[in-house]
């Protein structure tokens, strides 16, 4: 029985946004590349892209060989695990796609193997010039005639005979259109469907992919509804009952999103145990990161507002009206925690650019990602309202701009 390797991945900016896929088909004996796919889709969420991903693959590799075996790969745990049958399929844009993807092998001639994203680079390639080239209107084709695909194909299908033809079907390997394997009219559906444009917001559509941003302030500890100062040089509470309850129905809500690829948390032990609950739903794992750390608010810790104007009005007023103020005790300044934020926001944005990352973390940090997406000034601090277990997002794009997306929801904590 012959055996084929399939790579696939996809890809939304805005998720949803402007969306396509690419796959690759692949010898696992000689590393060849046999097959290519990619498609500029729309608008569409990422996993809609996974999906249509994995579908294109797996119909390349059935016109190859309808009786081969399939091992797949992908950076999508979502899909793996979907796909693997360890997780229920529950959104109704997935459930479609992946009985799609069952009906093309028998499932005993079908495994899957999650990769991270960097083994994944040619079908990430794929779909990403697929968006770019669909976003500008352009068509994309390979350098290759339709004739020559066809041939190509013919030849992979054909054999696995001898390496002259295995070099010939690899000469002749390029973009989306041309690795249907099924003909001229096929390859230029595949072209048609690339020139689609979709005009997302006022950003430039080809702006790329941003790195989305999820901010999710931990649940309740014993100390939130009391409205105490609860910073990274307090006592460190755990969760609440009520907190790990809130936890729970986060877990739930970003399983049926569907979107966050990333889980990174704060190391202190409220948001620990917040993100560990998201992660398991999530089947992903939780990355600390000391810059996400909440604010030392000094000698303030534990303490009621009432309680530190009456122990320490003028210090109080000074932190009121001046960023750089610190409170009592050496605590840590806004402007200190904004430096801090800004350094962590740059090196998070470079190394998930165009990943959705959920950030584990508390009310000063998550204040200070939105007030910095907006250019506010350090007093907008004193102006939002952050819920226990709330969820706000910012996407940062190429171009060094941000769009704040979300902000202090709480929908999914409702009966």
């Amino acid at each position: 029985m012959r055996e084929f390797i399939v790579e696939a991945d996809g890809g939304s900016r805005g998720n949803p946004g402007p969306a396509g896929y690419g796959s690759v088909v692949i010898d696992p004996v000689t590393g060849e590349t046999l097959a290519e796919r990619a498609e500029y889709i729309g608008v569409a969420t990422n996993n809609v892209a996974e999906y249509r991903g994995l579908v294109a693959g797996l119909r390349a590799a059935a016109e190859l060989d309808p009786s081969a075996s399939v091992h797949v790969r992908m950076d999508s745990k979502l899909v793996v695990e979907q796909m693997s049958g360890r997780w229920k399929i529950k959104h109704p844009d997935m459930k479609p796609l992946a009985m799609e993807a069952a009906r093309v092998f028998p499932a005993d001639r079908v495994t899957y193997e999650w990769i991270p994203r960097e083994r994944n680079k040619h079908a990430d390639r794929l779909a990403n010039e697929a968006m770019d080239a669909g976003a500008r209107g352009e068509q994309w084709s390979a350098s290759d005639s339709t004739a020559e695909l066809a041939a190509s194909v013919a030849t992979a299908s054909a054999s696995a005979a001898s390496a002259s033809s295995a070099a010939a079907s690899s000469s002749s390997r390029r973009g989306a259109a041309e690795s249907s394997g099924g003909g001229a009219a096929k390859a230029d559906a595949d072209v048609r469907a690339a020139q689609t444009v979709a005009g997302a917001g006022w950003a430039p559509a080809d702006m790329g992919a941003p790195a989305t941003f999820v901010l999710l302030r931990h649940g309740e500890t014993p100390l939130t509804p009391q409205k105490r100062f609860s910073g990274s040089g307090g006592t460190d509470p755990s969760l609440s009952e009520v907190g790990q309850e809130q936890a729970r129905l986060v877990g739930e809500a970003l399983a049926r999103r569907g979107t966050v690829q990333e889980i990174l948390a704060s190391p202190l032990a409220r948001t620990r145990q917040t993100a560990a609950a998201v992660a398991e739903r999530l089947g992903l794992d939780v990355t600390v990161e000391d810059g996400l750390r909440e604010t030392d608010f000094g000698a303030w810790e534990g303490l009621t507002f009432g309680e530190v104007r009456e122990r320490y009005p003028d210090d109080l007023n000074r932190w009121l009206s001046d960023p750089d103020a610190e409170p009592t005790g050496g605590g840590e300044s806004f402007a200190a925690t904004a430096t801090r934020i800004a350094a962590t926001r740059d090196k998070l944005i470079a190394t998930y650019a165009g990943r959705t990352v959920l950030l584990v973390t508390h009310v000063t940090p998550i204040k200070t990602f939105v007030r910095l997406a907006l250019g506010a000034p350090p007093e907008s601090l004193f102006r939002m309202e952050l819920s226990a277990a709330s969820l706000s997002a910012v996407a940062y794009y190429a171009d060094g701009n941000a769009s704040v997306r979300l902000f202090n929801d709480t929908s999914h904590l409702r009966p």
